[in-house]
């Protein structure tokens, strides 16, 4: 008799456990799981719980946790500062490290370049500091001055060397303006013009492109006033410096492929550009740049060096020399560098390390590690800079990202490049690590205009605006950025006005009704002819 209970309260609490113990289920599964596991029932690795299944798992849940991170409204902010600072910071290290041993012997303290990078590091971090607070009306405004400027400064430092080659002088001086070479000294502040240009061609070409819009489809409205401005900076700063005036064809590459301009555009820039680059090549021979009349053309040279380059052996240091001593450092570096401050080529054996070659001391000295990291930094620069360009809504904004992204790119480009054999040697610096205080003022307030254009993408203003930071904040760092517009919708045209609807038309004949009257209706009946 107490069998049949039994099993009765059983049916009772199956049929409950339906409703209400779903979990003493899944603790007798899991259960069941612990026995065959304890019973040593091996998962193969393509089952659900096995190693690959895991391993899929965490790539895919790394994936999204950074496409979460990405997707944050301030991400393009903080992978500019971060990138740039970091790259800053490896700068002045570098920088230390290479001209500790030469500056020691020459004037007894190890810390003089870089004490001297280091003041110009704090002026270019004012100079972001005041960029990042600045709206894009601003800008608009600043790049006709700044373009005047560059180039009154280039014609005075061009007229100044033809002046010094004339006399048989290495500089010239009127009252307190010298010129040397690339570098005009004013009071004893060195300054650099062609650094000066690119950042006055970002802004003004930016401006007039934006402001042609649709316009640029016709040859003659893309032509002026631009092609002929750009020619006079690539004769400028090219006929001294070949190098720089790469990295501007390179800018106004970027410029035009972001405002949508045509291939064959692009086509004639090319066929342009190869004339313009052999014909400053060809006027080395005349005294261009570091060149001297009637000795060997040094920029064919270095070309034909490259292209033929000749037995070790046989190098010299206006030849290969340079570049051999750069290979030997990397060399020397292997994988993970003979440590920090240890190079052996930055003892005057490699000429400009702390410039030009300072790529060839991150080698030697951290190995491919460090150039890998240095690298990153670049490559996450890039990212930021076009993610910033694709962002955001204003033109103005979009191409002057888009120009200063492509700017820094391509002089880190034709840096490395150079050190590692890839290119010819343009003696173009480290964008950030290679020492010069010009370059990296420059470099700092661009990346300052950067900062201020991610903070204006429309999910970061959304987000700036929702929750700001407090008062003091805003006074000290940047102030808030303005609000995107609305977009409104394209109202749909009226209709057009035809003739009046027939419901609407009043009878203007002997049958129109009078007013309140149903035409239905006849009232001439009785009550008792209606009922019926």
């Amino acid at each position: 008799m107490v069998a049949p209970e039994n099993r009765d309260d059983v049916g009772v609490g199956e049929a409950r456990g339906t409703e209400g113990t779903a979990g003493t289920r899944t603790r007798t599964a899991a259960g069941g799981t612990r026995t065959a596991e304890a019973a040593g029932t091996p998962r193969g690795p393509d089952e659900p719980g096995g190693p690959a299944a895991l391993r899929g798992l965490d790539a895919a849940g790394g994936l999204a946790a950074l496409r979460g991170l990405l997707d944050r409204p301030l991400a393009s902010y903080y992978l500019l500062l971060s990138s740039a600072g970091l790259l800053l910071l490896i700068g002045l290290t570098m920088v230390f490290s290479a001209t500790s041993v030469k500056d020691y012997a020459e004037n007894g303290n190890a810390s003089a370049s870089l004490t001297k990078q280091a003041i110009f590091a704090v002026i270019g971090i004012g100079a972001f500091w005041a960029c990042q607070r600045l709206p894009a009306t601003t800008y608009r405004s600043l790049g006709r001055p700044l373009l005047f400027t560059a180039i009154g400064l280039l014609l005075v430092l061009n007229l100044l060397l033809a002046y010094a080659r004339l006399t048989g002088q290495d500089s010239a001086r009127i009252g307190p303006i010298e010129a040397r070479l690339l570098w005009l000294f004013i009071g004893g502040v060195q300054v650099q013009p062609s650094e000066l240009a690119k950042f006055a061609l970002v802004l003004w070409g930016a401006h007039v492109i934006a402001r042609k819009g649709a316009a640029l489809g016709w040859w003659r409205e893309l032509a002026t006033p631009l092609f002929p401005v750009v020619g006079l900076l690539f004769v400028l700063v090219g006929y001294n410096d070949l190098g720089t005036m790469l990295c501007l064809l390179a800018l106004v590459i970027g410029l035009l492929w972001a405002a949508g301009v045509r291939l064959r555009v692009f086509g004639a820039l090319s066929v342009f550009g190869l004339i313009g680059v052999g014909l400053l090549i060809a006027v080395a021979s005349l005294g261009a740049g570091s060149g001297e009349r009637g000795e060997e053309n040094y920029r064919f040279a270095r070309l034909m060096s490259f292209f033929n380059p000749p037995a070790p052996e046989d190098c010299k240091l206006e030849g290969c020399y340079q570049i051999f001593q750069g290979r030997l450092a990397i060399e020397h570096g292997g994988w993970f560098g003979v440590g920090l401050g240890k190079s052996s080529l930055k003892w005057n054996w490699l000429p400009e390390a702390h410039n030009d070659f300072v790529f060839a001391i991150i080698a030697e000295e951290l190995g491919v590690v460090g150039c890998a990291v240095v690298l990153t930094l670049f490559a996450v620069l890039a990212y930021t800079g076009l993610r910033i360009a694709r962002r955001v809504d204003d033109p103005f904004r979009r191409l002057a990202a888009t120009a200063v992204t492509t700017w820094l790119v391509s002089q880190a480009v034709i840096n490395v490049g150079g050190v590692v054999g890839l290119l010819p040697i343009t003696g173009l610096p480290l964008p950030f690590i290679s020492d010069g205080g010009s370059a990296l003022v420059v470099t700092l307030a661009a990346v300052g205009m950067l900062a201020s254009f991610a903070r204006a993408e429309p999910d970061a203003a959304r987000a700036l605006h929702a929750r700001p930071p407090a008062r003091w904040v805003r006074l000290v760092w940047a102030p808030l950025p303005p609000l995107p517009a609305r977009r409104r919708r394209t109202a749909t045209p009226p209709a057009a006005r035809g003739s009046v609807p027939r419901a609407r038309e009043r009878r203007q004949d002997d049958q129109a009704a009078p007013r309140g009257v149903r035409a239905t209706r006849t009232r001439g009946r009785s009550a008792d002819e209606r009922r019926r």
